[in-house]
């Protein structure tokens, strides 16, 4: 899955990440989902999200994902 890809799935979402937040993301889907390293990373991962159950794998780890960068944000709030 391009990074292209990867942010138009997550505006369909609803979400809006800056570009590191996108490339972090990108790069634990891809470990994840266990397509470090494979010949063409991108296409597995799109072919992935056609896949409806796959599709729903992602969409939950998407938004497992957020939740706990929204909880590490809060808890560096909480420290200053």
């Amino acid at each position: 899955m391009s990074r292209a890809v990867l942010m138009s799935i997550l505006l369909e979402m609803g979400f809006l990440l800056s570009r590191s937040e996108v490339e972090e993301l990108y790069r634990e889907l891809l470990v994840y989902f266990g397509i470090v390293g494979a010949l063409n990373e991108c296409q597995a991962l799109e072919y992935a999200w056609k896949d409806p159950y796959s599709r729903r794998e992602i969409e939950e780890f998407i938004k497992a994902w957020l939740r706990s960068r929204q909880r590490r944000k809060e808890v560096l709030a909480g420290v200053v």
